[in-house]
């Protein structure tokens, strides 16, 4: 009840590296309208993830329940519901259609039409053990009138609706939901890490122009290509910070934690950033003796590997005829993001605009709201706000199963007998 009162939403963002929460509150201003405030954000180190995988649910728990801990303590509130964002190597992407004949005597396609549409376009044959995630319309057409927006309102007979399914894992997704329920949290829904980060991210003229968001990860980079307002093309790649880390240690012949202090604080991904008389002491990014290296030398392994990242993202703009011709370009958050040099090397590779992905206009009395690795836990909130604020036949319901709790089914059914 008390966290009812307080309008409280939150978003859970489980990582390879961290787990990183953010918690919002709705509150009122003078105009009587309510506008979303970012209370807090908190984060742990996270176990027991890997390239988007749960290895240990135990590992998991404690991770989660150490950053519920932390993100209580700041917000001074008990947070007991979230919205979970979801990514791996798991993910899948399929094209399905839905029509539907139109229910009222006079023609006129109402809110419940559109439900029954993205239903019937739900039911495709999944692969073997794995669930449907959302369902996302591109565009509906209304007795054959294609490329029809919102079309709630108008008169036809026949309304069909092209959808992308987004799928996953069932045996991922049920040991993530097992995995927050044993924290004693309830989850509002699961939605795909990538599109909860575009909420925060993308303003509706980017996504109308065209766009791909890149979230660089530690250990997966994932990807979303809009266009005319609509998701086109969604993809994950097996490639991240992490592997920048690792290509450090063995060209530095150094540990892992000394290659990662190297390139949070020397790293660039412009060789040409550095004179050739430019030296780094590896004492100082935590090593036990004193060893020179040239940054020069250093810069040249982070740009083999962020070439490598942006190349395979190019190959996936190929698939879909899109490479080089987004005018929004390319918009870059996650951790990886933070590495001096990357739009430049993106502008060369891509052939698009590029630049750092930071929230939109959104209040908060954290800085964290401001730091490209939170853009994906901000965005739950707002994507918790969208739905919560009767988003869902607009945007398309997440249609877990087993995840909605009784109240909420309860809600939707009395919500589609009111005219």
């Amino acid at each position: 009840m008390k966290k009812k009162n307080l309008n409280l939403i939150s978003g859970l963002d489980i990582g390879s590296n961290s787990v990183r929460m953010a918690v919002g509150q709705l509150a009122s201003d003078q105009n009587g309208s309510f506008e979303l405030q970012i209370l807090g954000a908190a984060e742990y180190a996270s176990e027991g993830v890997h390239k988007g995988k749960i290895n240990s649910i135990e590992d998991v728990v404690s991770s989660v329940s150490a950053c519920l801990e932390r993100a209580e303590r700041m917000v001074g509130a008990p947070i007991d519901r979230v919205w979970v964002g979801m990514s791996g190597l798991h993910i899948m992407q399929q094209t399905s259609k839905g029509v539907v004949a139109v229910s009222k005597a006079n023609s006129e396609i109402s809110e419940e039409d559109v439900s029954r549409a993205m239903d019937a376009s739900r039911s495709i044959a999944t692969p073997l053990n794995y669930e449907v995630l959302h369902v996302l319309p591109k565009n509906y057409a209304v007795d054959g009138q294609m490329a029809i927006k919102d079309p709630v309102g108008m008169t036809g007979i026949r309304l069909e609706v092209d959808a992308n399914i987004i799928l996953g894992s069932s045996s991922q997704i049920k040991n993530l939901t097992k995995a927050v329920y044993r924290t004693g949290l309830e989850i509002d829904d699961l939605v795909l890490s990538v599109l909860a980060c575009c909420e925060s991210v993308l303003t509706k003229r980017q996504k109308e122009l065209g766009v791909v968001l890149i979230d660089i990860g530690a250990s997966t980079t994932s990807l979303a290509v809009f266009e005319e307002g609509e998701m086109a093309h969604v993809a994950c790649l097996s490639l991240g910070s992490e592997n920048i880390t690792n290509d450090l240690a063995i060209g530095l012949r150094t540990s892992v934690d000394v290659a990662e202090n190297v390139k949070k604080e020397f790293g660039d991904c412009r060789p040409s950033a550095a004179d050739r008389k430019d030296e780094i002491d590896l004492f100082n990014a935590g090593a036990f003796e004193h060893e020179i290296v040239k940054q020069r030398y250093v810069n040249e392994i982070i740009q083999a590997r962020v070439e490598e990242i942006l190349s395979k993202v190019d190959e996936e703009l190929n698939k879909i005829q899109r490479a080089g011709l987004l005018p929004s370009g390319a918009v870059f958050c996650g951790g990886g993001a933070k590495l001096p040099g990357l739009v430049e090397s993106a502008k060369n590779i891509l052939r698009l605009p590029a630049c750092l992905g930071y929230a939109l206009s959104t209040p908060s009395v954290s800085e964290k709201v401001n730091d490209l690795s939170f853009q994906t836990a901000v965005g739950l909130v707002k994507w918790g706000v969208s739905m919560e604020d009767g988003g869902v036949s607009k945007r398309g319901a997440s249609l877990v199963k087993g995840l909605t709790s009784v109240g909420g089914q309860l809600r939707k059914w009395v919500n589609t007998l009111m005219p």
